[in-house]
């Protein structure tokens, strides 16, 4: 649930943890770059990180929150649980060393990162014990669409907080987004720019031109006014603080409509229904 205020920052979860709707994503990068991005997004005024084990970058991203003069308790870490560490005790292990590498003794949200066939329930099972042991403050899900949302509803005694995909204009799941508003299941947006597979559509150009701001400016308010959260990835400098300009601005509710419009069913990550 989005909070009143329409220029809100922050998200409040269904377990009462509160969590911002914009953060900084780290995929695809390494070392050196990882620590600047980090360091430079939290300087900007970024509280949320999300990593993952698959991105091999957890120390970095670890290293650069101790650097930092950011008490931890103002921060929101997310990390998620590997394909290949799916299942109840090495899920429980992944945990372990996921807290090793980022330097930390709990996480505020941990994922599955994806549907594998014949581990979901187990691994599920593994984020449950976590966040009974208060090792996580939020438990959630990746690439989870409506099917694994409903399977997931069969063993589960926890309602996942977060449910990340990929969503975008150009990947409007409308389906997906009713449902988790329906279940209060936060959802969260990853590559919500696309990649900048898009960013010359004169479409959206022209609503830039119109608001005086950037076409990433523009995409990454769409989400927040539809109550996403976004976690847009970029180790650029002007980028990071770019994408963080988007807390002055609303855009006017038809032009909301017009962006749903723009859909085209464009991926840029895998389907996870190929995991059904």
């Amino acid at each position: 649930m989005v909070n009143n205020n329409k220029l809100s920052t922050t998200t409040l979860l269904n377990n009462g943890v509160e969590m911002p709707l914009l953060g900084l994503g780290v995929y695809d990068m390494y070392r050196d770059e990882a620590e600047a991005a980090v360091l430079t997004a939290l300087e900007t005024g970024y509280r949320l990180i999300d990593t993952a084990a698959m991105y091999a970058n957890e120390k970095e991203i670890g290293n650069a929150i101790k650097k930092s003069s950011i008490p931890r308790k103002e921060l929101f870490v997310t990390t998620k649980v590997n394909n290949t560490d799916q299942g109840y005790d090495s899920t429980l292990k992944a945990f372990e060393r996921s807290c090793k590498l980022l330097q930390m003794d709990y996480v505020d949200l941990y994922l599955v990162h994806w549907p594998i066939k014949r581990k979901r329930k187990e691994t599920w099972k593994a984020l449950e014990t976590l966040y009974s042991n208060k090792q996580v403050r939020c438990i959630g899900v990746a690439n989870y669409l409506v099917p694994f949302l409903e399977e997931l509803k069969n063993y589960s005694s926890v309602t996942p907080a977060v449910d990340q995909v990929e969503f975008s204009p150009y990947l409007f799941l409308e389906d997906v987004l009713n449902y988790t508003k329906e279940h209060k299941i936060q959802l969260q947006s990853y590559t919500p720019l696309v990649r900048g597979k898009r960013m010359n559509d004169p479409k959206l150009l022209g609503l830039a031109k119109k608001y005086n701001k950037t076409p990433a400016q523009i995409i990454l308010r769409w989400n927040i006014q539809l109550g996403v959260s976004a976690i847009p990835k970029s180790s650029n400098p002007v980028r990071i603080k770019e994408n963080f300009d988007v807390f002055d601005f609303e855009i006017e509710e038809a032009d909301i409509r017009l962006m749903n419009g723009f859909h085209e069913n464009l991926r840029v990550v895998d389907d996870p229904m190929i995991m059904l």
